[in-house]
């Protein structure tokens, strides 16, 4: 279960930084508090904020996909009992569907 906890924490954190990054970033062109954009016209501080936060949302979605891939991949192990009812699902033999229909419109 600790495996789990981290990667559903590491999860929790990533989302949180895709909502706080693009709104700081909007908040800080909006406020000017980036130096050099108070020379720029309504239109392109909207423009430039908006393509820097989108941006910012997709450099967090790409280190997020970096710490996935970095995992070790033999650190997750599927269930043994998972693993055992699903190779018995798939070897049995499926339901002739039509049959079943059939006997279904029968007892109606």
């Amino acid at each position: 279960m600790a495996k789990m906890e981290g990667v559903i924490k590491k999860f929790f954190v990533a989302s949180m930084f895709m909502w706080v990054v693009p709104l700081a970033v909007l908040y800080a062109f909006n406020h000017d508090l980036v130096p050099g954009v108070t020379h720029l016209s309504p239109h392109s501080l909207t423009l430039v904020s908006g393509f820097l936060a989108v941006i910012s949302v997709n450099v967090v979605i790409a280190f997020y996909i970096y710490m996935a891939m970095k995992e070790p991949s033999d650190k997750h192990e599927p269930d043994p009992t998972f693993l055992a009812e699903a190779k018995a699902s798939v070897n049995q033999s499926p339901v002739n569907d039509g049959e079943s229909s059939k006997s279904q419109k029968k007892e109606d």
